[in-house]
């Protein structure tokens, strides 16, 4: 059974950081590209960045480019993303995703207050 268990949201003031992790299991993880995403209510999730399997190819929303860096543990099955330089526009729910399949898990809260 596939898990994807998403943590590290939280409230933080503009211009702050955070790191959201995202610990997958019922997969080879090592095998597959990982991505994270992002909702506001009524909206449509937004593909945030992608990772390669082996972690060597990221790409990035334009949104996000040079303030947000995605990364793999394969080791430990975890995807992170690392967030500076925080916008109330990032306000939204985080969730991490397998690459071409479409388990989501429960998604973390990022609220950023101006």
């Amino acid at each position: 059974q596939v898990q994807l268990v998403e943590s590290g949201g939280g409230l933080v003031q503009t211009g702050g950081s955070l790191r959201l992790s995202c610990v997958a299991s019922g997969f080879i993880f090592s095998d597959y590209g990982m991505s994270w995403y992002r909702q506001v209510a009524g909206k449509e999730r937004e593909l945030v960045a992608r990772i390669s399997s082996a972690g060597g190819i990221r790409t990035y929303a334009d949104s996000v480019k040079g303030r947000f860096s995605i990364s793999r543990d394969n080791g430990k099955n975890t995807v992170c993303l690392q967030m500076n330089s925080l916008k109330p526009d990032d306000t939204a729910v985080y969730y991490c995703k397998r690459v071409g399949y479409v388990n989501w898990g429960q998604g973390t809260q990022v609220t950023v207050s101006s």
